[in-house]
């Protein structure tokens, strides 16, 4: 079976040719979950601005026909035009449309546009490709880039798109790769003409550099769950090692002895249904910690790629919204606040006031997972020196309710080698609708938080209140929730609490 290559198709093979011939003989396979749609249009919107990186250009306008965009870009080729955005080229079914085409004496510069912070060894095999589609179109090829976002840029002001990008000269590499690009392509073209299946045996590959969406039907004999499915700092490779010596059920790690101890906990649940692992000594450690008035925090963040206010870099996390349970006393009220910035300013000083009226000094505040909290509280008491000793203050008086999870104090089957709050409440309550994030409306977890956050800057005012509702309910939820988790530690460690909200 022939086939017409693109840089994507080309990449997808270079990391495994069966997914080639999956997608043309059996594209009902593709699990498309992997596919993040929220990375796909952050990669359109970085492309978008890098456009204006060399000052005019001239855009090749998008068709599904790409015999148009191919004879528009000949055209402004004609005209000597001097920054070609999608400029379009095909060369013996090989297709590919570059990012950004410089003209220059004597020649053309290629520039591939990322909106990663760094270069992986995948992105060398797509500007290879072009390259060698180029050149065999005739260009003379003097230079080749690849464009990535500079995370040492700190905006100030405006955007400075010089200094947003950075250009990275890979033409050496490139031109190395050429021959290698012409092995590929007619090595794939024969390997497309198969008729039955190929064989292809999983391996690291199968995640490398991308989660293949094949991956549940060439996995389709694996056991469930195995070894795949350990986690509890067993590295992939590690993983792969274990395949191969023939350790891929549960039963096979434990009967070898080849799991650590809170791996083999999990192992052991799933195989031997136990009874909860509860280490009450080390939950009432843990619990032995806290004091009233006791404070349940939790940020929601955003991490745009293209710095958005002053003082912010690439990918930098920014808190737009918290929730905020507590109890001033044993046996009393529990209470409730919130904050949720407008869209489309830089929310940190006014939740960092906020932050510091709800939460007086000297309290014990709760996280799920602290560390992320904490970090958030060092990097606004840095900008903001007038309200640096308050949140030093909540920083410093932080506690992780995490912890009997993590370290596997309290363990169960349902929450499959996870302490993921996402998990660890279900495996707890799992026939309270009220504790189901799947419940929610619009919302369910901290990404797609953070991606309609973003979202409501170009909304209605009508919309923006729908999903401001819809996030403040769920991040009410992960603070309600760390309260129902706290509230069974206490009951497993036999510590009465006294509840008066129930």
């Amino acid at each position: 079976m022939s086939l017409h290559f693109s840089k994507s198709r080309y990449c997808n093979a270079v990391q495994c040719p069966k997914i080639l011939w999956l997608k043309s003989n059996r594209p009902g396979l593709f699990d498309d979950s992997v596919m993040n749609q929220a990375i796909l249009a952050t990669g359109n919107e970085v492309g978008d601005l890098s456009m204006g990186l060399f000052g005019e250009f001239t855009e090749v306008p998008y068709s599904t026909d790409l015999s148009e965009m191919i004879a528009q870009t000949s055209k402004l080729l004609n005209e000597n035009t001097p920054v070609i955005c999608e400029a379009s080229f095909t060369f013996d079914s090989c297709y590919c449309a570059v990012d950004l085409l410089k003209k220059v004496r004597g020649g053309y510069e290629i520039y591939e546009v990322k909106s990663s912070t760094s270069i992986s060894d995948i992105y060398l095999h797509d500007i290879a490709y072009q390259n060698w589609v180029l050149q065999n179109c005739g260009l003379k090829v003097k230079k080749v880039c690849i464009v990535h976002l500079n995370k040492k840029y700190i905006r100030q002001g405006e955007l400075e798109l010089d200094k947003l990008f950075k250009i990275v000269d890979v033409t050496e590499i490139a031109n190395e790769k050429y021959k290698e690009v012409s092995e590929n392509i007619a090595f794939l073209k024969k390997y497309m003409e198969q008729t039955s299946e190929p064989a292809k045996e999983i391996g690291p590959h199968c995640s490398d550099p991308y989660d293949c969406g094949f991956w549940n039907y060439c996995a389709r004999e694996l056991p469930s769950p195995s070894v795949f499915d350990i986690r509890g700092r067993l590295t992939s490779s590690k993983k792969w090692s274990f395949y191969k010596q023939g350790l891929i059920s549960y039963e096979d790690l434990l009967k070898a002895g080849a799991l650590n101890d809170e791996q083999a906990l999990q192992a052991s649940q799933e195989v031997y249904e136990q009874q909860p692992y509860i280490e009450k000594s080390a939950i009432e450690d843990v619990l032995d910690s806290l004091y009233y008035p006791l404070y349940f925090l939790d940020f929601e963040t955003i991490r745009p790629a293209i710095p958005l206010f002053g003082n912010t870099s690439s990918y930098q996390q920014i808190p737009f919204q918290y929730s905020l349970h507590w109890l001033e006393k044993k046996g009393g009220e529990l209470k409730h606040t919130e904050y949720l910035a407008d869209p489309g300013i830089d929310p940190r000083r006014s939740l960092a006031e906020q932050l510091c009226k709800d939460i007086p000094c000297g309290v014990c505040t709760v996280a799920y997972n602290m560390g992320f909290e904490k970090a958030r509280l060092k990097e606004m008491a840095a900008l903001f020196p007038d309200l640096d000793r308050h949140l030093m203050d909540i920083h410093d008086h932080m506690y992780d309710l995490m912890i009997p999870f993590q370290q596997k104090s309290y363990y169960m089957k349902a929450m499959q080698g996870s302490y993921s709050i996402k998990f660890v409440l279900p495996a707890l309550f799992p026939d309270d609708p009220s504790l189901d994030y799947g419940n929610l409306d619009g919302i369910h977890n901290g990404d797609e938080a953070s991606n309609m956050f973003l979202a409501m800057r170009d909304m209605s005012e009508q919309e923006v209140e729908i999903w401001r509702a819809r996030l403040l309910k769920y991040c009410r939820l992960d603070t309600f929730a760390m309260v129902k988790i706290w509230e069974k530690l206490c009951e497993v460690a036999r510590i009465k609490i006294e509840k008066a909200w129930e």
